[in-house]
Order: C-alpha cells, then structure tokens, then sequence
C-alpha cells in the first residue's frame, strides 16, 4: 500500500510551497561559512526586529511554562488602538498565512471555487486545494491584479477573491480608490481578502486605510503580517479584520493556542515602535531606487515594485540563481509562479544590494547573459 493513497485526490495534487532557500543550507551544501551568505530571497527586513519588540521578549522569558493567552487580548488591545478595528473583529493568527488558510477551512468545501490573479502569492491556491476547492488563476495584467477580469471569473460557485497589494511575488499595486470600487462590486456573497502583508512600505502617497472600510462591506477581511516591515518572520505572528460573523466562525476552527507567547508579546510592543517603521520604509525606498537604477543601467528588464523586492527578467535565470548562490547571495527563482525567467531580489542594506550587483555582473559575465 502506498500512504498517498489514503490522502484525497486533491490533497495529491498539491505542489508544496517552497520558500527561500536558508543561509544553512546553503553554507552546508556549498562549504562556506554562514555569515559570508546574504539572503535575499524571502522579503525579510535587513534591519532585524524592532528594538522594542526584542525588549520586550527579553522581558517575557520567563513566563515560557505557561500556556500564552488564548484569546490574545493585550495584542488584540494594541491592534484596536493601531488600527480602531473592534476585538470581536480580529483573528490573530501564526502568520498570515494561518489567516488565509482559516479562511480557507472555515468557508470552502469541494464544489466551491476562488479566484485569484495569475502571479499572485502560492497559499492562495494552495489553501483553497488544501479544503478540495477549485482554484481559478485569472490572467494577470501587466504582472498584476486584472480586476475587471477576476470580477468576470466570479462564478455561482465562488466563495473568495484574494488581491494581494502590493502584490508578491511582482510589486504591483493598486491605488486605494481603484481597490475600493473593486471591492463594492464584487456580490455580498462573495468573501473578499485583502492580503496587505506589504502595506507598511508604502509611501505617503500611495498610502490608503482598509479597516474603516469594513463598516461599507460585511464580506471584507484584511489580513496583516509582522514578518515583513516589524521584522518578525521567525516568530510567525499575524492577523486579520473581519466582521464579528466571520471572526466568531474562523475561531471555531482556529486551533488553541495558535499563536505562542512571546509572538503576541513582541507584537504588540512592534505595533507602537513608528520610529522603527518608518526606518525600515525609508531603507527599502532607498534600496528600491537603487537597484531599480543599477538594473536599469544594465538594461535588465524588472517588475516596478511597491513592496520590498524586484523581479527581474534574465536569460538562463536558473544557472543565474546557481551562480549567485555560489557566490553567497540568496535571492528567489519565480519559476514556480510561471515566471520562468524571472529572479526575485529582496531590498537589503546598501552593503548587500551592492554585493548582489556585484555578484549578478560576476554571474553574467561568467555565463554571457
């Protein structure tokens, strides 16, 4: 007997999610030492964690014996107070990416269908094949959402729309005015995610607040993530906005406990830390134009992006990926999203988006790209 076989046929189907490839791996396969790599592969921030949320964990140690707080009411507070989002509206979750996937497991069965954008984030499809839905992928437009066109693929057997934006793996983004008539047109019925796991990286002008929409659209839920700008990728903390209905139903499902101690303590001390925020806006804005120029400068053709990272086009983009690999640089290939010839490269710190020119020019010339 074969064990796969006593998973469902749509569980089979499932191509698991890669994620960036770790600094470990890489310095054991290549024989180098781990603080000679620089990953730039999985959006992370190069300035680390916010201060105050690494005080905040020192502070919270002691309490590893005891189970955290269930209903995560002191984060839930600080979430309130951030975003004026009531706490019958808020689900915490391990990641975002638990958000989505409640989502998922909560609302979706066999027989229903979600439409997303073709080079959209990978848990979109994977959550709704993971509950035996029917993804729909709708061709993107210039790299992103086609709003018109996803509004079009809404069938009577659709249940969510999930728009990323800024979207990932591409950068692309949609202006807040643009998204809101998107989201008043699409049926009550049909639950529509926000994924703003990028929002902080917006500027000024760019910049647009979903919470208060959702008083306009019972079937909205906005996800947050504070992997990205606040630094937290290791400790897997997010959460989402919904209307009180859909919080109470996603907790029936949402696992005890599914978010650790010291997750809640350092986000809820990260969610007040401005200072660190717009530190980290400014840094990426910095290394946005940067390699947006240098990549220009070379003419290597790249995704304008509003996130944290530039997909850019090369030819032989995998043997590219090997080579820079083998030169201590991390970045992602996008052949998984269909974007074969396509790299993905995180903004870092002046000093690593310097050594990842480098090391791309090091690589062209090695294999005459």
């Amino acid at each position: 007997m074969q064990f796969a076989d006593l998973a469902p046929d749509y569980i089979r189907a499932i191509s698991p999610y890669q994620g960036g490839k770790p600094i470990s791996d890489v310095a054991r396969e290549l024989g180098m030492s781990e603080a000679d790599i620089v990953k730039l592969a999985s959006n992370e921030n190069p300035l680390g964690a916010s201060p105050k949320a690494l005080a905040a964990i020192s502070a919270a140690l002691q309490d590893l014996a005891l189970y955290p707080d269930g209903g995560g009411v002191a984060l839930k507070a600080a979430i309130t107070k951030k975003f004026g989002i009531a706490a019958d509206s808020i689900v915490l979750g391990n990641g975002s990416n638990d958000v989505l996937e409640l989502m998922a497991r909560t609302f979706m069965r066999q027989g229903d269908t979600a439409v997303y954008s073709q080079y959209a984030f990978a848990v979109y499809p994977l959550a709704t094949q993971a509950v035996g839905a029917t993804p729909i992928a709708v061709p993107a437009r210039e790299f992103g959402n086609d709003l018109d066109a996803m509004l079009a693929a809404i069938q009577p057997t659709t249940k969510m729309v999930f728009v990323a934006n800024p979207n990932n793996p591409t950068g692309t983004f949609i202006p807040g005015p643009t998204l809101k008539a998107f989201v008043a047109k699409v049926p009550s019925h049909v639950l529509v995610i926000l994924d703003e796991a990028y929002g902080e990286y917006l500027d000024a002008s760019d910049a647009y607040h979903t919470a208060p929409w959702l008083a306009e659209f019972p079937n909205l839920v906005i996800s947050h993530t504070l992997s990205k700008a606040y630094g937290l990728a290791g400790l897997r903390i997010g959460f989402g906005f919904a209307h009180p209905d859909v919080v109470a139903m996603l907790n029936r499902v949402r696992q005890p406990f599914n978010v650790n101690h010291l997750a809640m303590v350092a986000a809820e001390a990260a969610l007040s830390d401005d200072a660190f925020i717009a530190e980290s806006r400014n840094l990426n804005a910095q290394g946005l134009k940067m390699l947006s120029a240098e990549l220009a400068k070379r003419r290597i053709d790249f995704i304008p992006s509003k996130g944290n990272f530039i997909a850019f086009k090369i030819a032989r983009a995998a043997e590219v990926f090997q080579a820079l690999l083998r030169a201590g640089v991390i970045v992602r290939p996008l052949a998984s999203y269909g974007l074969n010839d396509y790299l993905r490269v995180s903004t870092g710190t002046a000093a690593q988006n310097a050594r990842f020119l480098s090391a791309l020019d090091a690589a062209r010339a090695e294999l005459k790209v």
